[in-house]
């Protein structure tokens, strides 16, 4: 990991990274387990940026936890607060932002989420389920009465949805100061260099050759 006080040499140096960025916010999507809270937080940092969690912000917002929302406004309530929360995050610059993990199905977040640039965390199936068994965090998933189907199944839905983001980085378990590096590390093949304006103004050139500044 590069710390945010000593750039590193070379493509990769986090500070050079933000300026190519130019405020534009990184947004993590992923399924529940893929890890976005934790390599967020170490890559807003490497950056100079400022974290985010979405699920995090829409309890703040409610103030009901999330297996309550599900409980009384059904997934689809769900759904229009997380697009309320993400179109209040999208007017903020310089993040990184932990989505949900079914943002990605409603087409309306998409218009917020190609504000900035799109990172799926992209982990196998058995290490999401592990994770999920390990996380104190109360997942309505785990309430399936076959967890492990369920979780294919979404799967399955979503993985054409995530495969539209900006920048895939697949992961078998590595620490999320690691994967933060490797999205630093990838970052710059996805970014371009502003064109910049010419130093003076364009020669034009008559048909017979000579310079003028029309061609009227």
């Amino acid at each position: 990991m590069f710390p945010a006080d000593q750039p590193s040499e070379g493509p990769c140096d986090p500070r050079e990274l933000a300026r190519r960025l130019q405020g534009l916010n990184l947004y993590l999507v992923g399924m529940m387990g893929a890890g976005k809270s934790a390599v967020g937080r170490p890559l807003a940092d490497a950056l100079g940026y400022t974290f985010i969690d979405a699920d995090d912000t829409l309890v703040r917002a409610s103030g009901r936890s999330i297996p309550q929302v599900f409980a009384e406004d059904g997934e689809d309530g769900f759904r229009r607060l997380e697009t309320q929360v993400l179109n209040q995050i999208a007017c903020i610059q310089r993040l990184v932002v932990a989505t949900g993990g079914g943002v990605v199905t409603r087409p309306e977040n998409w218009g917020h989420l190609r504000q900035g640039v799109v990172v799926w965390l992209d982990a196998p199936e058995d290490l999401l389920l592990e994770r999920l068994r390990n996380d104190p965090t109360p997942r309505p998933l785990l309430n399936d009465p076959d967890p492990s189907a369920r979780l294919g199944e979404l799967l399955g839905q979503r993985r054409p949805l995530y495969a539209q983001a900006d920048l895939t980085i697949r992961q078998e378990g590595a620490s999320p100061q690691d994967v933060a590096a490797r999205i630093l590390a990838s970052l710059p093949s996805i970014l371009r260099e502003p064109s910049v304006p010419p130093n003076a103004p364009a020669a034009l050139v008559d048909g017979e050759g000579r310079i003028t500044p029309s061609l009227n």
